[in-house]
Formats: structure tokens, sequence, C-alpha cells
């Protein structure tokens, strides 16, 4: 065979296994992009032809008990780029020269931001919850340049400001280490807000809802050729709160009044633990930290406080802890409530002399007389016939020493005092400890929550509750309700009924006759105790506890009031406890019946009423 041919033959055979070779990985290469991995190649597809814009579903509301929305949405706009049709960088420079000073960025920022969305090939966010003004020019600039578009979203809005800020909360854009441990069945993304503090945070996936989007269509410039499925967001559950929108503003407003504008008002319901009010000052607004893009924060600090003084401060509870004592006297069946002490104005205790908060002294005091005077010498006295384990064991029965329960994160404990805990530390106790005990003072140290918590089991009569702020939680999906708060008796205090009588008839006493007469409102039986705590460090702190009810019906509400530095506890937190019962019962200073929406402080009244007599 001629050499021409053969070669000729080798060179036909070599082509033939190329071919072959070729087909074979093209045959593969179509079984690849056909059948195994077919949906990965389809969404990549899909990917190129579709873009999506998301849009943050509405958080779910929150309303007071009585109706009133206290954290809503309001309408705001997000800006996209889109990365499709032009990718050169000159004209992502250009858009940025246009579009930065109405976003209120740097060129810089703003170049970074469509760079990144150019290398991503996704849509990003340039801008966020942006205002009306804003919205409007940047809708003539669009028209000008495809690839951006405005997108129509939702923002968190507190209408009314710092109402219950440190019940309620605020939002913030989620962290790093936020963004690692993030449930990913809720659809979290890089820009997404979440709740950091309060009702917003703990509820967090309630209240988050189900984001939405619109998936559309763009030809190879970037252009949006028709909407291929718009995906309705869907709201997140509401909550509704056990909190009296009129008690809490009559609590907030009273706090701002005072001198020091520092404190914390609770109330609670009497006859379930429900929280009526929970006030901490100073608190703040929660809008600085969802404001609208072009919004000036610069006279602005979020530099804020989250501590809540209601269920975090501690302090001695002062003479309204005397109650307890009284309870622990009454205990005794030696003890005559009727027998009268003589105060002098000091108390000898052999190795001191102990002074009355009344220098020049009290007289004659009883029982009933000594609550409602405050008589710290009367109950020195009681306390040294009964002794310290005696009142010791009262506290027990109130819980004292330990949390109310509220589910809140961060609640302090407070300290009981007493000979026990004393001995489990092999330490002494001593006459002094028990006098300092008996008016409240010394190691002993209580909430705001904790001593309306010990008011509303004197108002029931022994029921010790677990505080609780929510009413329910209702689905915007469904219309059913979710969640629904519960009232739970902690502990029984068990006295008798007489001893509970006697204490609530001392109380009105103090109320009508004494150092509260403050909270004396005509039409309403007012039972309460003031307070004035030792304070080392500065002027003292004071205290206000009363509860009330309409007559011939048991109480229905317990307020405590605390002003820190606020030196009497009648003068200082007593006219704001007036204002929180005034505003529970809708009556005016005369007991008449008001028509209300918000109940805001009589400023005139209340210097009216701190000109009044000082003292506990």
């Amino acid at each position: 065979m001629p050499a021409t041919k053969i070669f000729f033959n080798t060179r036909l055979k070599l082509l033939f296994f190329i071919a072959c070779a070729a087909c074979g990985i093209i045959a593969l290469r179509l079984v690849d992009i056909q059948v195994l991995r077919h949906s990965a190649y389809l969404e990549m597809a899909e990917r190129n032809r579709t873009q999506v814009l998301y849009q943050t579903a509405p958080r779910g509301r929150v309303f007071t008990s009585d109706g009133v929305v206290v954290a809503s949405n309001s309408p705001s706009f997000s800006f996209y780029y889109l990365a499709a049709g032009r990718k050169d960088i000159p004209y992502l420079q250009q858009l940025a020269q246009d579009f930065a000073p109405k976003l209120g960025m740097s060129e810089e920022a703003l170049t970074e931001k469509l760079t990144e969305g150019l290398k991503s090939g996704k849509a990003v966010p340039l801008a966020e919850n942006l205002s009306p003004k804003t919205t409007i020019a940047l809708q003539e600039l669009q028209i000008y340049y495809p690839g951006v578009y405005l997108v129509e979203e939702t923002k968190r809005d507190y209408p009314y400001g710092s109402f219950a800020s440190h019940l309620i909360g605020y939002l913030g854009s989620m962290t790093e280490s936020e963004w690692r441990k993030r449930d990913t069945a809720m659809n979290y993304r890089l820009n997404s807000k979440i709740g950091k503090n309060g009702i917003e945070k703990k509820y967090e996936a309630q209240l988050k809802g189900e984001d939405g989007g619109a998936y559309l269509e763009v030809d190879y410039r970037g252009r949006v050729r028709r909407v291929i499925e718009d995906r309705r967001w869907q709201p997140g559950s509401d909550v509704h709160l056990t909190l009296n929108f009129n008690v809490q503003r009559a609590a907030e407003d009273g706090l701002k009044s005072t001198s020091t504008g520092r404190g914390a008002a609770v109330a609670l319901d009497t006859r379930t633990g429900a929280v009526l009010a929970l006030a901490s000052a100073p608190a703040y607004d929660p809008n600085i930290f969802v404001p609208y893009n072009d919004t000036d924060l610069s006279n602005v600090s979020k530099n804020i406080s989250e501590y809540n003084l209601a269920v975090q401060g501690t302090y001695p509870p002062a003479s309204t802890f005397k109650i307890i004592t009284a309870i622990a006297a009454l205990t005794d069946p030696d003890f005559d409530p009727s027998a009268h002490v003589n105060c002098p104005g000091h108390y000898d205790a052999g190795s001191r002399i102990f002074k009355c908060w009344k220098h020049t002294g009290h007289g004659l005091m009883n029982l009933l007389d000594g609550l409602a005077n405050s008589c710290d010498v009367y109950f020195y006295d009681v306390a040294a016939r009964v002794g310290a384990s005696a009142i010791e064991k009262v506290q027990r029965a109130f819980m004292f020493g330990r949390p109310t329960g509220i589910d809140l994160p961060g609640e302090k404990a407070g300290n009981m005092y007493g000979p026990t805990k004393r001995a489990r530390n092999k330490s002494y106790w001593f006459i002094g400890d028990t006098l300092n005990l008996s008016i409240g003072q010394g190691e002993l140290l209580v909430t705001p929550l904790k001593l309306a918590q010990f008011g509303a089991a004197l108002a029931s009569k022994g029921n010790v509750y677990r505080p609780y702020y929510i009413d329910k939680l209702v689905s915007n999906r469904t219309g059913k309700e979710t969640q629904v708060g519960k009232t739970e008796i902690l502990n029984k205090a068990d006295y008798p009924s007489s001893t509970y009588d006697l204490i609530w008839t001392s109380m009105k006493y103090t109320t009508d006759t004494g150092t509260a007469r403050w909270a004396k409102i005509p039409g309403l039986d007012v039972y309460a105790k003031t307070g004035t705590a030792q304070n080392p460090h500065g002027d003292d702190h004071a205290w206000f506890l009363a509860f009330a009810g309409k007559p011939g019906e048991e109480p229905s509400i317990v307020v405590v009031v605390f002003v820190e530095y606020g030196l009497h506890g009648s003068s200082a937190a007593g006219p704001i406890a007036r204002e929180m019962l005034k505003a529970y019962f809708g009556v005016d200073d005369l007991g008449n019946p008001v028509l209300q929406r918000k109940s805001l402080l009589n400023h005139e009244n209340y210097e009216e009423l701190l000109d009044g007599p000082a003292g506990e």
C-alpha cells in the first residue's frame, strides 16, 4: 500500500476519533446541563433574566389595653440598583455623582455600593427609609438612569415617642454575630432591622412577619420589561399589652416634671397582677434608631440608657416597709394595736440614740397614728418587742428578696434583710439592725416593681401575683390569638382578714389625715403609705405606695412611685401617684368623671401640691 494512502487513512482515523471525542464531550455537557445540574443552570438563567426587589414586611403593631397603637409602621421608600445593563465604571461614577447629594452620601460611598452590586450581580439597596421629599427628587432622576428603582416599604414608627420605651424597646441593624446566629427560616437579609431591646427583641419572631418582593424581568440594559411575580408581604402578629395608656402617660409626665427627672412608676391590677403602667426615667425616643434617611440627627445622641429602673433599680423601701413591721406585730397575740407609745423625737437603744424623722416628736402614738404619721419611734418600739425574726418571716411570706417573676430580662431580686441571713454568714445581729429593719432601712433592698407586687398582695389580702404585661398576641394572617396572658399566684401571704382590715384602715387614715393626703381623691377609697429612703450619696429618695377602688368595691389598682433624690415621698412622689389614680378612674381633682384620650399632668395643680406639707 502506498505510503500516501496509509498516511491519509491515519489522518481520517485521527479526525474520526477527535470528532467522536468532541461529540462525547458535548453529549456529556448536555447531560450535565439538561439532566444533572438542570435546576442550578435554570436558576442561573432566571437570575440573569430577573432581579428581585425585596420589600420588608410591616412589623406587628403594639397596642395598649385601651386600643391605642404605640408602635406601628409608616410608609417609606428604599432605593435599589440592579446589576444589569451598562456596567462600565464611568457610568457608575456619573450615577454616583448625580444621586449622592440627593441621598446625603458621599460619591465614594455610593460608588462602593454600586460596585458591590455589580460584582454580586444582585439588586443592592443604596438607601433606606427615604422621606417623601427625597423620593420625589429621585423619581425625577430615575428616568435618565436604567438600573435604579424605588421600592415602597415600611419603617417602624413610634407615634408617642418615648412612651413605655423601656418596655417596648427599639430596632437596630443586625450585627455580624447576630447574622451568624440568625434563624435562617425567617429570611433575614444583611440590611434587616431587628429588635434590640424590650418587646421588640423578645417577640422578634412574632413581630417580624414575612417579607415580600417584586420579581422583575429585565433587558440587557437593566430596564424592567415586566413584573413576573409580586409576592405580597405578610405582616407580623400584633401585640396587645395590659398597659393602660392614660395611666402610663400620667406616670411618664409626672416623672419628667420632678426636679431630678429620674425615677420609676409602676401600676398593677390588684386582681390579676397585670401591669397597667411601667415607667422608667429618663426614657428615650426609639424613633431615633429608625429615622428617615435625610433626617438630621446631628444634635441627637444615641447613647441612651437601657437601664430599666422599675425592674433593675434596688433601693431601701423606707417607711413603706413599716406595713410589714405592723403585720409582724399583729401576729403576736400579746400585741395591742390600740396601746400608745410616746415619741419624744428619739429612741434610746442603750448604746445608741435613734432619731425619729420628726425631731420634735409625735407624742402618743398607737398603730393607727404610727402608720398615718409614719412615726419611727413607734415602730422602733414595736420591733424591739416582737423581734426581727417575726419581721423576717413576714418578708418571706410576701417574697421579699426574690424577683417578681415578670417576663423581662435583667430583673433584680433586691435583698431580704434579717437575722437568718446574718447567721448563715456567721455574723452577729444587733438591736440597731432590728430598729433599722423596722423602718425599711439598712441592708434591705427592693425594686419599684417588687414594692408594687407587695402592694397588690395587700390589696388582694394575700395574693402574691406574678406581674405580666402581655394581654394577647394576634396573628394578622389568621386573626387568631396565638398567646394569651394569664393570672398566676406565686404565693399566699396567709394572714387573718382582720389583720388586713386593720392595715387597710391605717392606710386609709394615712391618706385622709396623714402623710399620704396628697393621694386623697373625692369619690375614691385610697389607701396609701409614704417613704423617704436614706441615701448616703446625696439627697434622700422618695417613695409612694397606694392602692384604690370605688366605694363599696374591692381595690382594683396599686401604684408605686419612686423619685430618685426626691427628698420626700409625700411631696415628690405623691402627686404623681395621684395623677395615675385619676387617669385610671377617669376623674378630675373633685372626683368628677372626665373624657380623656391622653392623661397629661396638670402642672399648675402639681406645683400647688408641692407647696403643701412635707415629711414622709
